[in-house]
């Protein structure tokens, strides 16, 4: 591992097999499925959707079953060896004999392999699906998420999400329109309108046009940010002095142990001295918990805007088209106001009114 060598499970590893130089090798029908996946999470689905869909067009999952697992299509979303890259060692044997293991949480070593074999997913697309993951926890469970619309469009009026409603289902008058999902509840109607996905769509264009504007600018501030607002190497430095004190605690109290056993010493002072490495081991991994949450919060909007960056160079001035993998990266929400105008705020922070 150490030398960077990657063994997958091949037999229920979906899209790879082992090649003749002992090295993976894509599979291309099953690599279509993978690429699907990740395509309809962009899309707006849901884990528990996208397993349904799978299963409905009777695509086996990759142990050969009729049914997908939510933690399967899960476990693809997030698995970095889909975009080329390798974390070698996530799981240990505890035991050789029992054949027990676990997941490594820092008792052995891990070691990660950029571009260790070929890529099925590209990197800016994988970085951008683990972007969008974070974003759908922070925002617990909104009501649905079918598509790429789905929990990006707020009530300027409630602040609620606006969903999908269907008007006139039987009829010949058949429509779907977006609308603020607590419109009706309680004692106060919100006062926002309805909207369509045309209108929305043809709204951001003008918003994403009037952004691409000042494109050069806006980039070398979005790379500024990155650098500056992302920056995690103050937090590397208090998480290793943590993770010392934390050491040193653990040493502490296992000398106290022993010293116990071989010298008589009040309950009074012992449980004193106990009481103390306990607090200073509570404090440090209270702590650490908060900055390794603060450090994932900078590490999602690196990728954030990472994304966003590769996003904007790669179209011309000008869009003309609606295209979703540019709103998914691009649009951190858009807030419909009571007159019926759009508020679109870029990942960036930026924000346009159409």
């Amino acid at each position: 591992m150490a030398d960077g060598k990657v063994n997958l499970p091949y037999g229920q590893f979906l899209g790879y097999e082992k090649g003749e130089d002992g090295l993976p090798r894509i599979v291309e029908s099953e690599a279509l499925i993978v690429r699907m996946i990740f395509r309809l999470f962009v899309e707006g689905k849901t884990p528990s959707a996208i397993a349904r869909q799978l299963a409905e067009q009777g695509i086996p999952s990759p142990a050969g079953k009729k049914t997908w697992q939510v933690a399967t299509v899960k476990s693809i979303l997030a698995n970095e060896k889909y975009k080329g890259d390798a974390l070698l060692q996530k799981k240990f044997t505890v035991d050789f004999l029992t054949k027990i293991r676990k997941s490594n949480e820092g008792e052995v070593p891990q070691y990660y392999v950029q571009n260790s074999h070929p890529a099925i997913i590209e990197p800016d697309e994988f970085d951008a699906v683990q972007a969008e993951i974070e974003r759908r926890k922070g925002l617990g469970r909104p009501s649905g998420c079918g598509s790429p619309f789905s929990a990006k469009i707020v009530c300027g009026d409630c602040g609620g999400f606006y969903g999908s409603k269907v008007w006139g289902s039987n009829t010949k008058y058949r429509r779907v329109i977006w609308r603020c999902n607590e419109k009706y509840k309680g004692g106060k109607k919100c006062e926002t309108p309805h909207v369509t996905e045309d209108d929305v769509k043809q709204r951001f264009l003008l918003a994403f046009n009037m952004l691409m504007g000042g494109r050069e600018e806006l980039i070398t501030n979005c790379r500024l940010a990155k650098q500056v607002l992302c920056d995690c190497s103050e937090i590397e430095a208090e998480l290793e002095e943590l993770k010392r004190e934390i050491e040193v605690v653990t040493e502490l109290s296992k000398k106290a142990i022993y010293e116990n056993a071989m010298v008589p010493v009040s309950q009074d002072e012992r449980g004193e001295r106990n009481n103390s490495y306990l607090e200073r081991y509570r404090k440090a991994t209270q702590r650490v918990a908060e900055i390794e949450k603060l450090k994932r919060e900078r590490q999602n909007k690196s990728l954030v805007l990472g994304a966003f960056i590769k996003g904007i160079e790669s179209y011309a001035l000008v869009l003309e088209e609606f295209d979703e993998k540019l709103w998914v990266v691009s649009v951190e929400k858009v807030k419909v106001t009571p007159d019926g105008s759009m508020m679109f705020e870029f990942k960036d922070g930026t924000e346009f009114k159409a």
